[in-house]
């Protein structure tokens, strides 16, 4: 069997860090990733696409990364449920990452100084998801 996605898309916002009760770092983000095909309005639609990281990938991520990058995503599909809080069951579809690789460079910000530079390479990997 064989759960693999690839995605190339851009942030929509800022990601999102935090840590478990265990210490743990998780980062969550949603990429714009345009479908590969018009509409009969000839315009291109977009797909918001849900993305997990975890431990060392999260923190580099959250730390490096902002709204409108452009990244590569590698990673598997992942359902999962929760209790709404109407008391419904409801399920959730994301990407957990395994590998996230920038696709530019930081933008400039208004008095021409360079945003931080994602440290190293910029091919990221987590070996190590807690699922």
């Amino acid at each position: 069997m064989l759960n693999r996605i690839i995605l190339i898309g851009r942030l929509v916002a800022d990601p999102d860090l935090r840590y478990t009760q265990s210490g743990i770092a998780v980062t969550n983000f949603t990429l714009a990733v345009d479908r590969p095909f018009t509409n009969q309005q000839g315009e291109r639609e977009t797909d918001f696409i849900d993305v997990v990281a975890w431990r060392r990938l999260a923190e580099t991520v959250a730390n490096n990364l902002s709204k409108g990058r452009l990244v590569a995503v590698e990673g598997r599909l992942q359902i999962r449920s929760y209790d709404a809080s109407d008391g419904t069951r409801r399920k959730a579809a994301e990407v957990v990452a395994d590998t996230v690789r920038f696709l530019d460079s930081p933008r400039r910000s208004v008095d021409g100084a360079e945003a931080m530079d994602p440290a190293g390479d910029d091919l990221l990997t987590e070996d190590d998801v807690p699922f």
